[in-house]
């Protein structure tokens, strides 16, 4: 997916807890799964930009000078705009796109 042109909301945006919670039913399950999938887009953005990253990197062992790539610096704003992972998550958790198993009391051990 291509988080850089996500609806989610740049800032921290206010959310009713009770209308987040109506799919699930839970507070904690929402929360939980949000969270699991924030995680999720964390990560992959992570290995995304240690990918675009690691073509600068320079194989010397010791490194007297810092360069500076401008390059470098552009993907790296870049990334910094994107929404914070919890932002995406939960705008994607309100439009239905997310895919989760709420398990059953039945599913719990005694």
């Amino acid at each position: 997916m291509d988080y850089k042109k996500t609806k989610a909301p740049k800032n921290t945006a206010t959310r009713d807890m009770n209308q987040l919670t109506q799919k699930v039913g839970n507070v904690y399950e929402t929360v939980a799964i949000i969270s699991k999938r924030a995680n999720q887009i964390s990560q992959s953005l992570k290995r995304e930009l240690d990918a675009k990253l690691s073509e600068f990197s320079i194989p010397q062992d010791t490194i007297d000078e810092t360069f500076e790539n401008k390059e470098q610096i552009e993907i790296s704003r870049s990334y910094e705009r994107i929404p914070k992972s919890t932002l995406i998550a939960t705008q994607e958790f309100i439009d239905d796109a997310l895919m989760y198993k709420v398990g059953s009391k039945d599913d719990q051990l005694k």
